[in-house]
């Protein structure tokens, strides 16, 4: 009764958590994964979903198996990939969230974001910076692979996000420890944002920061737009941005 599943397990060591679908094509059909599951190999998760009996596996580890075995792209991103590359020193103290992002028509199942793990779920889909994965990492946290926002693509999801107006200090934070970012990647990244909001704070901060990479920036061809924004309802208005911030990040020194 164990050969198939051990079989399964030499060919994925690090996984804990299986999806039906991948197991039917590694050989183990529904009726296998129901015998295994009733024999004490497996626990269900939820239907056509198992782990390893015995075994609870963390937010993390369910979404590598969920991109490697069924082909999707979940991306880790916003201040969670941000502390994953290192940077936790530089964010404030934070519940232990994981940033998940999806384009609007790959949205995540219901049963993955109901199900209490190890770190809360802020998911959001988005396509402000296209559809595609630009600025989007394949990193091994752990032993198991993750798509992983870059430093310079989870700035602007930090700025994104929809408590970013109230963030912004904490975000200027961030960037000013950014010293070695792609000046071509943050231009691409730039260039293909929709949000014009985003663009103009990311470009203010870097330009305050001083950082070395904003000057390699080519702003003439960032679009900017020509709408006046009200980040914050009272604070210091920008005129090169044309835009009104809060009083705390503009008097920042």
């Amino acid at each position: 009764m164990a050969t198939k599943i051990q079989q399964i397990l030499e060919t994925a060591p690090n996984e804990s958590v299986f999806f039906g679908s991948w197991l039917s094509s590694q050989g183990l059909d529904a009726r296998g994964q129901y015998a295994y599951m009733k024999s004490g190999w497996f626990d269900r998760i939820s239907k056509g979903v198992y782990k390893i009996h015995g075994t609870e596996p963390g937010l993390m580890a369910m979404i590598s198996a969920y991109n490697t075995q069924l082909g999707k792209s979940c991306v880790v991103g916003a201040y969670t990939a941000l502390e994953l590359r290192g940077y936790s020193h530089y964010l404030s103290i934070r519940e232990p969230v994981a940033y998940l992002f999806t384009d609007k028509s790959n949205k995540l199942p219901a049963w993955l974001l109901k199900k209490e793990w190890d770190l809360n779920i802020k998911y959001m889909t988005t396509s402000f910076l296209g559809d595609g994965l630009l600025g989007v990492e394949t990193m091994t946290i752990n032993q198991r692979d993750l798509l992983l926002s870059s430093p310079e693509r989870a700035t602007l999801e930090c700025l994104n996000l929809p408590d970013a107006s109230s963030s912004l200090l904490a975000i200027y934070y961030i960037m000013e420890s950014m010293t070695t970012l792609r000046p071509k990647l943050v231009q691409t990244l730039l260039e293909a944002c929709t949000s014009q909001k985003v663009k103009r704070l990311f470009l203010y901060m870097a330009e305050k920061a001083g950082h070395s990479w904003y000057k390699a920036l080519k702003p003439d061809n960032i679009n900017l737009g020509t709408s006046r924004f009200m980040i914050t309802p009272t604070g210091r208005y920008i005129n090169k941005y044309n835009m009104t911030i809060s009083k705390e990040l503009a008097e920042y020194e």
